[in-house]
């Protein structure tokens, strides 16, 4: 081999070399954000349904394994069965109803995590049998699973109505 063929191929080898030192381009995942709003949205609304049909089993079951519920009013219940221990104490109550409806629905970019906001409207009867109605906002972080569902990963609300005045003494 010639000095002019082993330059030429010298030359070849270090541009290969280059080449495949350079950062490589991965592809942008597709952006899903407008499908998973709507995901989460109908979620949300059908979570709002079985809370209308007092159905704890149903309720839970929107919530990922390790979630939190923040309850307005109450410690924080972690995991699963604090939830349903909640739930089924809420439901338990006289005249106890809930409803929510989401406002808003965002999902990050990388598809894996979103939240709804939205407005709720909670009634029961007190010890007295007189109506007791109160109505706030919520926020609900949603996790995507492995299986692609959406999961409740955390869940607050708290309420518009001012707070009750203390009892009075005499």
């Amino acid at each position: 081999m010639n000095s002019r063929c082993k330059w030429v191929l010298c030359v070849i080898s270090i541009g290969v070399l280059v080449m495949s030192c350079a950062p490589q381009k991965t592809p942008e995942p597709p952006d899903t954000r407008s499908s998973d709003e709507t995901a989460i949205r109908d979620a949300d609304t059908a979570w709002s349904k079985t809370s209308e049909a007092k159905d704890v089993d149903a309720l839970v079951a929107y919530f990922a394994n390790d979630a939190v519920s923040m309850p307005a009013n109450a410690p924080i219940q972690e995991g699963k069965e604090a939830i349903r221990k909640g739930m089924a104490n809420m439901f338990a109550l006289p005249g106890v109803a809930m409803t929510w409806q989401p406002g808003k629905v965002e999902v990050a970019r990388s598809g894996d995590i979103g939240y709804s906001r939205g407005t709720y409207e909670f009634r029961m009867t007190d010890s007295k049998g007189q109506l007791v109605m109160e109505h706030g906002k919520y926020l609900t972080v949603w996790k995507k699973q492995a299986d692609g569902n959406w999961k409740v990963a955390a869940d607050t609300l708290n309420s518009d109505m001012p707070p009750a005045p203390p009892p009075t003494t005499k």
